[in-house]
């Protein structure tokens, strides 16, 4: 039987890198600083949200993270600021090894699919505009369950979603809470080191699989 993939999107397909240039040209020598506060407390504010259950578009996280980061490195960036900075969010890049590492696994006969806490429309937008929407059979968001990963609700819902037994099932991600999350949910999952000194959460979890590109993903599946 076919495995399924299911890929994070931002930080694995998607580099939310790709926004350092726009910022810099709004907040200067700020603008490492900037990128890393907003990134971590995007997704901090998903957490909170999703333990809180109340739910709001992976956007609205994006926005509100983007006000704190201006606030707490004290820059005082306009509303239009704020709205283009939000519209570069939107057409972020792919990274360079995904193409290669997708054609790959397609003719290997897997099944991929984009697995994102972002809306189905945002991560639509975004793999059209990185080019690389035509490899995926389907966009699974966690809008339908409106809730955040690493809720285990949303990889069951992955699960239905797609007719993938837990046993076909890897999460491939570049973000280790989704790869503790999706393994503490049954999968098997591939942790993307993209950053070679990046720290892997030190717990009883560990991924089933490291890489450090995505290219190395023929090699670790076993499906050469």
């Amino acid at each position: 039987m076919k495995i399924s993939l299911a890929f994070d999107v931002y930080g694995t397909l998607i580099d939310t890198g790709g926004v350092y240039d726009a910022l810099q040209k709004k907040v200067g020598d700020k603008a490492k600083a900037f990128m890393e506060t907003w990134r971590s407390k995007q997704l901090e504010y998903s957490f909170r949200r999703g333990l809180m259950q109340n739910y709001a578009d992976f956007s609205v996280c994006t926005r509100n993270a983007l006000d704190f980061a201006c606030l707490q490195l004290n820059c005082n960036l306009s509303e239009e600021d704020k709205n283009e900075l939000m519209s570069q969010y939107n057409i972020l890049p792919a990274f360079g090894d995904v193409e290669e590492s997708l054609v790959k696994l397609k003719a290997a006969n897997c099944r991929l699919f984009a697995f994102s806490n972002g809306s189905a429309a945002a991560v639509k937008n975004l793999l059209q505009n990185a080019g690389i929407d035509h490899f995926f059979e389907a966009i699974v968001s966690v809008e339908a369950v409106k809730t955040f990963k690493p809720n285990p609700a949303v990889y069951d819902y992955f699960l239905q979603k797609t007719n993938t037994a837990k046993t076909n099932a890897w999460l491939i991600s570049g973000n280790p809470f989704d790869v503790i999350g999706s393994i503490s949910a049954g999968f098997r999952s591939v942790w993307v080191q993209r950053n070679p000194t990046a720290i892997f959460d030190p717990w009883e979890i560990k991924p089933t699989k490291i890489i450090r590109e995505l290219n190395d993903l023929i090699k670790v599946l076993e499906l050469e």
